[in-house]
């Protein structure tokens, strides 16, 4: 077959690269489609294969038939008799090729081609971003922001993907404009029959774990582990942190010299306010570090049920509870206890109430004491009493 006119290989070739697709898999669905439209338009019973060298652009087009001994379907089938007078080593069950010409290629077959190989290019194309993200799914990377919609969803350029960012992965209030770089989580990768859908986050926690790591040494080599984080974003988040150096103060190491860490973290969350506060292995004492900066009295647990109550006197409620809630519904989730917050009037501190409980001790002594004392009072000489006799007695008298 002579040379096409264009160079299908060559043209291919220039998609492939500037849509980053492999080749070769662009070079085999072009070869499906042409067969499929070839076979769909000219030869609708006929089995067509087609060839394309990806070297010198040769394009053919074959109608392959099984040499049989009788044949019972002409599309498919040639006898072994016509085989032999075409081929004198054919033998039973082999297959020859008869190549299509030219001019046999209708204008219908290669329109239906180029629609089933565009239809097939944007399906590669899928695969490749799903293949590239999907792997990157639950990494936080950097994006640009390119439009948003009617609807408030923000969709951000990736590199060869975009994703989405609808209004519950968003921060609340923060505006983003065309152009601004953000860094993202990348929530969720999933296929759709309109292609991958990138689910894009800004609200999510392990953002907030990333930048921590990110912005503080300790937190990144190990030395500080991050153990749990509650966020409402845009707002308030607690982080509860653990140090396995006991030279190493783990709430100092996240703040920084004069809070520089923890700003260059909330300064990426548009000033969202970070709690760090110290993790303990002792839920009733997580508890009670949680609900700071408010100080708490008693903690009654109930593990089995997952729930905790804790009183608290008046003046630390407002504290413990906090604006709307956030406070306690904070500690709440970041501890896995419901937490009951119960009003007293009672001591509010464990170590005063121990203290208290120390004073009544010392005072019940104290009594005991001025008891004794009196009682021997009565009988300062202990001689006299052992040796007196009832008649000492009436004479007293």
């Amino acid at each position: 077959m002579t040379q096409p006119e264009v160079n299908f290989a060559e043209a291919l070739r220039d998609v492939a690269a500037a849509r980053n697709i492999n080749e070769l898999q662009l070079i085999e669905a072009f070869e499906q489609s042409l067969a499929q439209a070839y076979t769909r338009n000219v030869e609708p019973d006929k089995r067509i294969e087609v060839h394309l060298d990806p070297d010198s652009g040769d394009l053919e087009v074959l109608i392959v038939r099984e040499v049989v001994e009788k044949v019972e379907d002409e599309n498919l089938q040639i006898s072994l008799a016509d085989a032999l007078e075409l081929d004198p080593d054919v033998e039973l069950g082999m297959e020859m090729e008869f190549p299509v010409d030219r001019e046999q290629f209708s204008r219908i077959a290669l329109q239906a081609a180029k629609q089933t190989l565009t239809q097939k290019m944007r399906e590669t194309e899928r695969n490749v971003v799903y293949n590239e993200y999907k792997d990157k799914e639950g990494q936080v990377i950097n994006a640009t922001v390119v439009r948003m919609d009617n609807k408030q969803n923000y969709f951000v350029e990736l590199g060869s993907g975009e994703a989405i960012m609808p209004p519950r992965e968003q921060i609340p209030g923060e505006r983003l404009l065309n152009g601004n770089r953000v860094k993202v989580y990348l929530k969720e990768v999933r296929k759709t029959p309109k292609g991958p859908t990138i689910l894009a986050s800004r609200a999510d926690e392990r953002l907030l774990d990333y930048l921590l790591r990110q912005e503080i040494p300790e937190v990144s080599n190990g030395i500080v582990e991050v153990k749990a984080i509650a966020r409402e974003a845009g707002q308030r988040s607690k982080v509860a942190v653990y140090s396995t150096n006991s030279n190493v103060d783990p709430i100092g190491a996240c703040i920084g010299h004069r809070g520089n860490r923890i700003q260059a973290v909330t300064g990426e969350l548009g000033r969202e306010r970070v709690d760090v506060i110290l993790w303990d292995a002792t839920p009733r004492e997580f508890i009670r570090n949680a609900l700071s900066p408010a100080k708490v009295g008693l903690i009654e647990i109930s593990s089995d049920r997952g729930e905790a109550t804790v009183t608290v006197t008046p003046d630390q409620l407002s504290l413990a509870i906090g604006k709307g809630g956030q406070n306690v519904r904070l500690a709440a989730k970041l501890t896995g206890f419901k937490i009951d917050l119960r009003e007293t009037q009672a001591v509010s501190d464990l170590d005063a109430a121990m203290q208290q409980a120390m004073q009544e001790g010392e005072a019940g002594r104290e009594v005991s004491s001025s008891q004794q004392a009196a009682f021997d009072a009565l009988f300062r000489d202990s001689k006299s009493v052992a040796t007196a006799s009832p008649d000492d007695a009436n004479l007293g008298e």
